[in-house]
């Protein structure tokens, strides 16, 4: 783990854990392939077209990605930097909304296999920039961003 993410709180502000019906393989596809990280990091409310997705999926490789949210088509501009990348299990990279800030928070995503088809995901977010209810609304998001890759997964994507 790097210096960076020593740093962060040892309480996570967003704790999700999950199963998906496919090979940790894929699970991990759907984290570091830019066509399919675009195709689900909307959620059902967003659309991130695949031209502004960059991905340097190594240690220190940045990432970027423009993300069109809701009716009125909010534009986010998300940012971070990759810190641990241990295919397939363990990725984990910062991420922020207002890049021009420099206000980050740490993604750590633990994949481990149940079997040879199904992958338990342990997703964690932390850095305490936001209220208490801001991270509630975020990790309901995250919750339907989620949902699609299940339904991803599911289609045999």
């Amino acid at each position: 783990m790097s210096d960076w993410a020593a740093t962060m709180a040892d309480e996570p502000d967003i704790r999700i854990v999950r199963a998906f019906d496919a090979p940790i393989e894929r699970v991990w596809a759907e984290w570091t392939e830019p066509e399919r990280f675009a195709d689900w990091f909307g959620g059902p409310q967003g659309e991130v077209p695949l031209t502004s997705v960059a991905m340097d999926v190594r240690p220190g490789g940045a990432w970027r990605l423009t993300m069109y949210a809701g009716a009125a088509r909010q534009e986010l501009r998300w940012a971070g930097e990759y810190v641990d990348v241990e295919p397939p299990s363990r990725l984990s990279f910062t991420i922020t909304d207002r890049p021009e800030a420099a206000v980050f928070d740490l993604v750590t995503v633990a994949l481990a296999a149940l079997d040879a088809e199904r992958t338990e995901m342990v997703f964690e977010q932390r850095g305490g920039h936001m209220s208490p209810e801001a991270y509630r609304r975020a990790a309901e998001g995250w919750g339907g961003f989620f949902d699609r890759v299940a339904q991803r997964l599911g289609a045999g994507r």
